[in-house]
């Protein structure tokens, strides 16, 4: 008997919008949306986000670390330039079959496709390609493109692109326009195998099949695409030039109306970052993103900036953040399998005094393993919740009924007396007192050690000041930032007590929460469970979320799992991001009154604004008696 559908879509209207047509049994509707109803009917014009009378024109510069040696963007081998980054909004040259809506939280809409089906139980999906669209040499693009693109991935695809894939079984022409999707009958279905279909890149098969070109070899030759743009003047390794293809196919497609909007789009690349936010200033590059607090906080404050030529914006996305390197533990070491130890060590972590003192009070502090989304709990347990929490009742922390989550209370001022003396109890609860000292366990006379492992220098400067705080109290610690590829392989092989990585979830998160703190993937090899959690009851609650087909049971669910997972301090929540961070030259329009977006849109969105580029460059000469 087939299992319940995993995130069946009850009301096929509501998630997939309204029908547009049948063919052969098949309902196509004009987008699909995960849990939330699609904002956009059929007949809309274009998204809210964008100008749609945005004119077309000018060049915008925009820097990256490293450098680029291929276009294959297919492969494992070779390093790519921004500008044909696989199944990514950066893609400018490849179209895909969906567009996502990006002032929603995980909605699509047809691009190189008119229509998108989805079975009630997510095990078979299809899609029909619209009438018209044609390569950049002029050949039109098919469904035979789109098969020949899937079974090129499936079998020749970087390692990244073959797993997303493996759960596929057949990929089928079903009709003209039509191409058909059917995972594996042992495969689990999975709600985002849809979306991550309807975003990769369609490759062009005549292109690819003649004049013996090898998709599983890096080159340099600018590849044929559909898309907004084509790869124009390359200097190899050093930056690439995207020109906009006026007679583009999609340009007047909704999803598209109003993007796209550079004439160039030019990518720098560099291998010092002081040099990169130098030539920022100097005016050779015209936007970036800045990643580092104290850049952003002292870099960027000159002449041009103070008189309004230079901006820096902080953007708040809607979009989850989660957790930014929260502190982990390897709850295979005995000692971190009592909850009064992970509680105390909690305790000792002071959040606000590092984002005071070192981090510029740049960051907030994660208070969610969803931070910044409707997923995350808040307050105590609604009673939808609680539906899903009682039958746990006695085998999770009191605390998840009764207390709202909150951080440790610190001021970020001076030692927090009362969180050390709270903390050493529970160390003594637990079996652990200071002797001479040491923090030492009272049956064993073990000394209570800690081997911090973590992935940069800058996360182990972070994260210095809590090891003094354990040093404090006793705690032998070590910490160290190795070789990126050892502490990978360290961190896979538990060999560490503490370290350090990224929670990010997304909007459609439920097979992710298996792989970061089920039972069965702390047993599994190249999993991301590197805690090694073994929790029956997250086990059922992970499971509550991946079978929720309405929007009440699923934030109920990951409400409900992100409490369990607060109260029994698997982690230290730490840093989140509060925004997005772009620094750039004044001469660009923008979209007025954009909602909050899912992620920064200024590649997509913005266009060149010659009023504004003339005011900047009088502006500049101004300040610098003529010289730039």
């Amino acid at each position: 008997m087939r299992r319940k559908p995993l995130r069946c879509l009850i009301a096929a209207a509501v998630l997939l919008g309204p029908v547009i047509a049948a063919a052969e049994g098949i309902d196509y509707a004009h987008g699909m949306s995960f849990i939330d109803p699609l904002k956009y009917p059929p007949d809309f014009k274009h998204f809210e986000y964008v100008n749609p009378e945005a004119p077309k024109g000018g060049q915008v510069s925009f820097p990256d670390m490293g450098t680029f040696d291929s276009f294959n963007n297919m492969v494992d081998k070779g390093r790519l330039p921004l500008g044909i980054y696989f199944g990514d909004y950066r893609n400018l040259i490849h179209d895909a079959l969906l567009e996502a809506a990006i002032d929603e939280p995980a909605s699509y809409y047809g691009r190189l496709a008119d229509g998108v089906w989805i079975a009630d139980d997510y095990r078979e999906f299809a899609f029909r390609i619209r009438e018209g669209a044609y390569w950049h040499d002029g050949e039109p693009l098919t469904v035979e493109d789109v098969v020949f693109s899937f079974e090129t991935y499936i079998e020749h695809g970087s390692a990244g692109i073959r797993t997303a894939l493996l759960e596929l079984d057949a990929v089928k022409q079903i009709g003209s326009r039509e191409i058909y999707f059917k995972i594996k009958e042992e495969a689990e279905a999975n709600p985002m195998l849809p979306i991550t279909v309807g975003r990769y890149s369609i490759i062009a098969k005549h292109y690819w099949t003649q004049a013996g070109r090898d998709f599983t070899k890096t080159t340099i030759e600018p590849p044929l695409g559909s898309g907004p743009y084509k790869i124009g003047k390359v200097a190899l390794g050093r930056d690439v030039t995207f020109d906009r293809v006026d007679d583009y196919w999609g340009k007047n497609l909704p999803v598209n109306k109003g993007r796209y909007n550079w004439d160039h789009v030019k990518f720098d690349y560099f291998r010092d970052e002081t040099i990169m936010v130098e030539a920022l200033k100097g005016g050779e590059l015209d936007v970036r993103n800045e990643t580092v607090s104290k850049q952003w906080i002292k870099d960027y404050e000159f002449p041009a900036a103070k008189a309004g030529l230079f901006k820096k914006d902080l953007i708040d996305l809607n979009r989850v953040w989660g957790m930014d390197i929260p502190i982990i533990w390897n709850l295979d070491r005995e000692r971190f399998q009592d909850i009064r130890v992970r509680e105390a060590l909690w305790l000792l972590y002071d959040f606000k005094w590092l984002n005071r003192v070192l981090l510029f009070d740049f960051y907030l502090h994660a208070d969610s393993f969803f931070f910044n989304s409707k997923m995350a709990s808040s307050g105590l347990p609604s009673d939808a919740e609680l539906e899903l929490l009682e039958p746990f009742r006695g085998q999770v922390p009191e605390r998840v009924f009764t207390h709202k989550w909150r951080s440790q209370g610190t001021t970020g001022y001076g030692h927090q007396r009362a969180n050390v003396v709270r903390a050493i109890e529970l160390f003594e609860e637990a079996g652990w007192e200071i002797r001479d000292g040491l923090m030492t366990n009272v049956k064993t006379g073990e000394a209570f050690t800690a081997d911090f492992i973590f992935v940069a220098p800058t996360t182990l400067r972070a994260m210095m000041p809590f090891v003094v705080a354990l040093n404090r109290v006793g705690i032998q610690t070590t910490a160290r930032s190795p070789e990126l590829s050892n502490w990978l392989y360290r961190m896979r092989s538990g060999k560490f007590d503490g370290g350090a990585t990224q929670l990010l979830p997304s909007n459609v998160p439920g097979l992710t929460l298996r792989n970061w703190f089920s039972t069965a993937s702390a047993d599994k090899e190249f999993s991301l469970n590197w805690m090694n959690i073994r929790d029956p009851v997250v086990d059922q609650l992970i499971e509550k979320v991946v079978v929720a087909n309405n929007a009440r049971d699923f934030y109920a669910a990951t409400r409900a799992l992100d409490r369990v997972l607060l109260w029994n301090f698997y982690v230290i929540p730490t840093m989140a991001q509060p925004g997005f961070r772009l620094v750039y030259w004044n001469k660009f329009g923008q979209p007025e009154d954009a909602p909050r977006l899912r992620r920064e849109a200024w590649l997509d969105t913005w266009w060149w604004d010659p009023d504004k580029a003339v005011h900047v460059a009088e502006g500049v000469a101004e300040l610098t008696g003529g010289k730039r």
